[in-house]
């Protein structure tokens, strides 16, 4: 039995659980130690599972919290090679933290394999994580990319649950207050993943056997919940598929008091 858990995502923090019923992985710690501790609890997930710590990328609403928590909890830093270097200029790790470049070919924690590959962001190293599971399942995680490399593409392809950056509503974000600079960024090759874009991936994922999805990292300012949903939603059905059928989608939740918990 797998458990998905996004305790915090979106501009604000992002931090994910993926684990079993005896251990388990974060990825990322985007928020202050206390308050991923205290959405731990409220998950009903016991920190002392936590094996290890994954990191996407050096971006603050990512990595925050990283430095307490895993000095707090003692447990290892992944991440790639130049994101790791950012993460130790910044410091927040150190040698008091043990930490590790991630092979490309990934490695074990907590019973399952963790694979990275690369991500399109305006980083030093953007990782996404392909985790494979003891029963065979896979989980895929990809947040802050600006498009979806045909890279990206396989190592999301057949997996179980797909958590996938579903940021801006176009509309929203060209309308809205950000200075001119940030919304080129955003809508960069190299920035964040729109509604549109993200809705129009799902249809190829089911297809090539994904039947879960997760959207994440939704934007405060230039998008809703409802607003993802329901773009990633229209598009499925468009395409002749049903929900509950041929795929459920659930979006992770941006209140900070909200918990969500997939269990498959």
């Amino acid at each position: 039995m797998a458990r998905f858990c996004p305790l915090f995502s979106g501009s604000t923090g992002n931090s994910y659980y993926i684990g079993s019923a005896t251990d388990g992985i974060l990825i990322d710690a985007g928020r202050s130690a206390k308050q991923i501790l205290e959405m731990l609890k409220a998950c009903d997930i016991d920190p002392a599972k936590i094996r290890a710590i994954f990191v996407t990328h050096e971006h603050s609403d990512h990595v925050s919290g990283l430095r307490v928590l895993a000095s707090r909890l003692k447990i290892p830093v992944y991440a790639s090679s130049g994101t790791l270097n950012a993460l130790q200029k910044m410091g927040c790790v150190n040698d008091k933290i043990e930490s590790f470049v991630i092979p490309k070919t990934g490695i074990e924690a907590a019973g399952m394999k963790i694979s990275p590959f690369p991500i399109p962001h305006d980083s030093a190293e953007c990782s996404g994580y392909r985790i494979d599971l003891p029963d065979g399942r896979k989980i895929a995680l990809s947040t802050d990319l600006g498009y979806l490399s045909e890279e990206v593409r396989r190592s999301l392809e057949g997996s179980d649950l797909v958590v996938l950056e579903s940021n801006h509503d176009v509309r929203m974000l060209e309308n809205g207050p950000y200075p001119y600079v940030l919304k080129r960024r955003i809508l960069s090759k190299t920035g964040h993943l729109s509604n549109d874009d993200c809705a129009a991936e799902l249809e190829y994922l089911v297809r090539n056997g994904s039947t879960r999805f997760v959207l994440a990292h939704l934007s405060r300012e230039n998008n809703t919940p409802e607003l993802a949903f329901q773009t990633s939603l229209c598009s499925l059905r468009m395409s002749g598929m049903k929900q509950g059928i041929d795929f459920e989608l659930y979006v992770a939740p941006i209140a900070n008091t909200e918990t969500r918990t997939i269990v498959f």
